[in-house]
């Protein structure tokens, strides 16, 4: 399969960011993690990343426009010959259609989405695990049933838009971490190392 951008997509709690990061050290992709991102242009001193700092710190989401200033800053960082691993982008079908819209135009058309589903209840029991061990204070059970609404609002129509636009993988995310990533490697037809 020729691999040029993958888009991980699935649910909180799904393991998307540690097999996209996994899979990202195995092809020499980049792994564009768009909470990292973020995070980074948040420390900058520049008017953008103040007012993302502030949207961040007060637990608020940033509006797309600003979302795209960012990625587009980030991707014309990245040299044009090197994969890219999406991970938390896109969340919602305008930031997909953007999205698949820069690439296109920038050269690149290898589009393959990986799919992690797994029920609701496992997600919210490993959210809640994951909150118990790291003393993550957002991970609260009300706070965790709210994101996995705004994920059926607003990203599983973007997995209907990947499935038709894109490669479309899916992927069972219940399983231990070495078994998705098996299965990951067989369906891309990867050697599994």
């Amino acid at each position: 399969m020729d691999l040029d951008i993958i888009f991980f997509i699935g649910p909180q709690g799904s393991g998307k960011g540690t097999q996209a990061r996994q899979l990202a050290e195995q092809l020499g992709f980049y792994h564009f993690e768009m909470g990292a991102i973020l995070r980074e242009e948040a420390q900058k001193d520049t008017p953008l990343g103040k007012h993302i700092a502030e949207l961040i710190n007060n637990g608020h989401l940033l509006d797309d426009e600003d979302l795209y200033k960012v990625m587009v800053e980030k991707l014309k960082e990245l040299p044009t010959d090197r994969g890219i691993i999406f991970d938390g982008v896109p969340r919602r079908v305008g930031q997909a259609q953007f999205l698949l819209s820069y690439l296109r135009e920038h050269g690149r058309t290898n589009f393959v989405t990986i799919f992690l589903d797994i029920p609701h209840d496992i997600s919210v029991a490993r959210l809640l695990e994951r909150a118990h061990h790291e003393f993550r204070k957002d991970d609260t059970r009300e706070a965790i049933e709210y994101r996995l609404q705004m994920y059926d609002k607003e990203t599983l129509p973007v997995i209907d838009l990947l499935r038709k636009e894109t490669t479309h993988i899916e992927i069972n995310g219940t399983p231990s971490i070495p078994e998705v990533r098996v299965a990951i490697n067989t369906a891309l037809h990867l050697d599994y190392v």
